[in-house]
């Protein structure tokens, strides 16, 4: 049987009942006042990741995913530079707990080729948090299971944040 549950936090992901899988997902809208708010609020989420997520990045170029990156790293205790991978395509950071961030940029991609394979190795890692940009190019290797931020820019400095993700995990944000 499939449900569809809402409540007064927004939409709920479907959950399978009576089968094997039962995921639970919820969207949450958070508004960014600015730069640091954003790195802040990558930080926060940095700091309540356990390894094994993979979290989607959706926005425009300059809507602020990779300075939420920044922050992602801050709270995974990275003292390197974090920059975006769009000319490397991929970085990979050593963080605490011996987990490892790796940050994809598909942006200058065409075809997904062997990095699809090194997608669905890394995305299946317990040690490793992967966050991928511009991912509708690897779209079938993705987990059901992402974590989902999409960014839009309201303005030149603020934006607004919509995550779709596991619920327990949204609650801290």
């Amino acid at each position: 049987m499939l449900t569809l549950n809402c409540n007064g936090d927004g939409p709920k992901a479907p959950e399978l009942t009576g089968g094997i899988i039962h995921l639970m997902t919820t969207v949450k809208v958070i508004e960014i006042e600015n730069e640091q708010a954003t790195r802040g609020l990558g930080e926060t989420l940095g700091l309540l990741l356990r390894g094994g997520e993979v979290i989607e990045l959706v926005g425009d170029v300059g809507a602020g995913k990779t300075t939420f990156v920044k922050g992602l790293a801050l709270g995974l205790s990275i003292d390197e530079d974090v920059q975006s991978p769009s000319f490397t395509i991929s970085r990979v950071y050593e963080a605490r707990d011996d987990l490892e961030l790796a940050h994809y940029d598909f942006y200058r991609l065409n075809d997904a080729g062997i990095m699809a394979n090194e997608l669905t190795e890394t995305t299946q890692d317990p040690q490793m948090i992967t966050v991928i940009e511009w991912a509708d190019i690897v779209e079938g290797v993705l987990p059901e299971n992402r974590i989902r931020i999409t960014f839009t820019a309201p303005t030149e400095t603020t934006r607004t944040l919509t995550i779709d993700g596991d619920e327990a995990l949204l609650e801290k944000l």
